[in-house]
């Protein structure tokens, strides 16, 4: 069995990864990657803690699985809102998005 802090370094890895390119990037599609890292990070603790609190029990995948769903569909929202931004804009820079107006 992995030990656990090889595991969490793993995770707290992913999830500074995808905050570092939340806050560095300008490009809308760049900025939704880092919080699909930042959320695929946190799956991962919640399956590591679940695995090692309770083997027999599938709680922690079920968190996991729960991330997943909900990032699916921010990622379908977040492009329909992306794509109509560049459609009005001619641009995916996330400071062009200050205001939405039809």
């Amino acid at each position: 069995m992995i030990p656990i802090q090889q595991v969490l370094t793993i995770s707290a890895g992913l999830f500074c990864l995808g905050l570092y390119v939340v806050l560095a990037r300008r490009n809308a599609v760049l900025v939704l990657m880092g919080l699909e890292l930042m959320l695929n990070g946190v799956a991962l603790n919640f399956i590591t803690f679940a695995v090692y609190r309770d083997p027999e029990r599938f709680l922690g995948q079920i968190f996991a699985l729960f991330v997943i769903v909900v990032a699916a569909a921010e990622v379908g929202l977040a492009l329909a809102i992306i794509l109509r931004l560049y459609r009005l804009r001619r641009t995916a820079n996330v400071d062009e998005a200050n205001t939405m107006r039809w």
